[in-house]
């Protein structure tokens, strides 16, 4: 296969978020790529305030049911996560098809079919490869949103995707996975994607959170593509400029130098030393504990709030912690998100360092 390195560009490829929440996979591309995020789209917003407050130049293009993608800047990578509640083993399964959350998806296909972007980056629960797939329309289904081109045609299903022991594709004896239908789709439109999942313990996290990573390269040139991209905060013959939902933080500042947005982490296999007060403190938990403060290089914060009303609770501050975030990326005050406002965020949030892992490890395999 001819080397597609991500690397050695002119001036920074140009990132397009979508289901961004508080940005844990964008840190990851602009690693992995030396890129730069230039739009997002989040619904929520108090977390997309803090999408914006660190990257405050990128627009927030809204809901992306209702994006008309024609109008939009063009990228050279386009990442998310769609929505995992009807994928996720702790959710009612419902797969992934019309009219769920995750059925989202194929509006994230339509937006690669519409911008052509050089690499795709999906990340999403363990569900993805177990959970059925739907891929018919409802009757009555008028959705004009809905991917009409790039999906599976009517009477066909994508068979033989994974020859593996998960058997994503289509057989007699198992029906399409969700996985299946998304690597299906990708390979409709002309994209070569290799998949991997891994758990957060594999980069050093004191927890598993497992999670399925798809990282994605079109096969074919893009002729319309040549010379298309305008200069940095032009946009293009006919495009409008997209909205932007999300109030700019008092204490607005520019972005911090990449280093300090995810800085380098510290060894993971190193032995670790375990201190008489880390195994007073954390018990059992004390080995993890201390091992991802060396590979974090922050101190573990208190892991619970204590209420008379509520008992106790994850403290934000720690579970940032535990996603290997930089110290208030999501708990900082000028955010004004309540505690259930960051514990939601940070749980529906990437593991930057998890993706940094699995997007080398599944460039190594395109290009294997």
């Amino acid at each position: 296969m001819a080397d597609t390195t991500p690397i050695a560009h002119a001036e920074p490829l140009r990132v397009g978020s979508l289901f961004s929440g508080y940005g844990g996979l964008d840190l990851a591309v602009e690693e992995i790529f030396d890129a730069r995020t230039i739009w997002f789209s989040e619904i929520n917003q108090p977390i997309a305030r803090v999408f914006s407050h660190h990257w405050p130049d990128a627009p927030n293009l809204g809901d992306i049911t209702t994006i008309n993608w024609n109008t939009v800047p063009p990228v050279d990578i386009l990442c998310g996560g769609f929505p995992c509640q009807d994928v996720s083993t702790v959710g009612k399964m419902a797969g992934l098809k019309p009219g769920t959350r995750s059925g989202l998806w194929s509006h994230m296909a339509a937006a690669i079919d519409a911008l052509q972007p050089e690499w795709v980056v999906i990340e999403n629960v363990r569900g993805l490869l177990s959970a059925p797939a739907i891929r018919t329309i409802p009757e009555g289904d008028n959705d004009e949103q809905r991917n009409p081109r790039g999906a599976t045609p009517s009477g066909a299903t994508p068979r033989g995707v994974e020859s593996d022991s998960w058997h994503l594709g289509e057989t007699a004896a198992r029906p399409l996975r969700a996985a299946g239908a998304v690597l299906g789709d990708l390979a409709d439109l002309r994209y070569d994607a290799q998949w991997i999942g891994l758990p957060a313990s594999h980069v050093g996290a004191p927890h598993p959170r497992y999670r399925v990573f798809i990282l994605a390269h079109r096969t074919l040139p893009n002729p319309t593509g040549v010379g298309r991209f305008t200069r940095r905060g032009e946009l293009a013959a006919g495009e409008s400029a997209p909205w932007h939902d999300c109030t700019e933080p008092s204490d607005h500042r520019p972005r911090p130098p990449r280093a300090e947005r995810l800085p380098a982490p510290g060894r993971v296999r190193e032995p670790v030393v375990v201190d008489r007060a880390a195994l007073r403190r954390w018990g059992r938990y004390a080995e993890a504990v201390t091992r991802w403060e060396q590979i974090s290089r922050r101190a573990a914060p208190s892991p619970a709030i204590l209420s008379d009303e509520t008992g106790p609770r994850p403290a934000p501050l720690f579970v940032e912690w535990l996603m290997g975030l930089p110290s208030g990326w999501v708990t900082d005050a000028c955010h004004a998100l309540t505690t259930n406002q960051q514990l939601a965020s940070l749980g529906n949030g990437v593991l930057p360092r998890q993706a940094v892992a699995a997007l080398r490890t599944a460039w190594e395999m395109l290009n294997s």
